[in-house]
Order: structure tokens, then sequence, then C-alpha cells
């Protein structure tokens, strides 16, 4: 029984492990994809229904959602995204926070931003389905 235990918790964690590995390849497909301009790159990491979105203050102080689409992120990768980030600034640091059966969240640190990802294992691929995503301060040099 005990050899059995330990077996179902060896594949749990293998699973998990590469849960984890296919979470980080998709976070790249989106991140590297951005910064070469690759827009099936791009797709590729998106749910077609993903909305990424940034609190933004306009010029009256009020506090709005700034919203793009998945064909929006798709579209503005393909006319150019980060390819003009020199690639000594192509920051792409990703983690995965956490995996529980079909529902990842991970954070990317990119150049100028900070996205946090919602991911889902969407016929049997992990997508990114929601970016919450803050800009960095911009140094003063």
């Amino acid at each position: 029984m005990r050899t059995v235990l330990v077996a179902v918790l060896l594949l749990s964690s293998a699973a998990h492990a590469s849960d984890a590995d296919e979470i980080k390849a998709t976070c790249l497909d989106y991140i590297e994809g951005y910064y070469t301009a690759d827009a099936a790159r791009m797709e590729r990491a998106l749910h077609p229904d993903l909305a990424k979105r940034i609190v933004v203050k306009d010029d009256k102080g009020r506090y709005k959602l700034g919203q793009m689409s998945a064909m929006g992120l798709v579209l503005a990768t393909r006319n150019g995204g980060g390819k003009d980030t020199p690639p000594a600034q192509q920051q792409k640091d990703v983690t995965v926070l956490d995996v529980y059966e079909n529902a990842a969240s991970a954070k990317i640190v990119a150049s100028s931003w900070i996205d946090y990802l919602h991911l889902a294992r969407w016929n049997g691929q992990w997508k990114i389905v929601n970016v919450l995503w803050e800009l960095k301060p911009v140094s003063k040099k």
C-alpha cells in the first residue's frame, strides 16, 4: 500500500512539473512573441476570449480600466509589437505562481511592465485567459 501511495505522489508531482513547464512555455510564447513581432506565437498563447486590462487614471483623476482583446494583442504584435525593444532590455522573467487542475496563475516581469496572468487548460493546452498588468515606474537617469 505504501508503495502505491509513493507512486501516486510521484506521478502527481511529475504531472504538476509538466503542467508548470507547459504553462511557462505558453507564457514565453506570449512575451517572446510580442518582442519578436511573431503574431502566430502570440495567438498560440491566447484564449480567443482573453481580456488584458490595466487600471489607468485619466486627466481628471478618475480611474478606468483600459482593455485589450486577444485579437487586439495579436494585431498589435503583427504590427511590430515590441520588436524595437533592444534585446538586452527584453526582460521575460516567468514565474508560475499556482496550478490547480485546469487553472493556473503566473507572473511575467517584462521590460517596462508586469503581467499577472490567469491560464486555463483549454482543449488539452494551456491558454492565457486574463491578464492584469501594471507599468513599472520610469527610472530617471
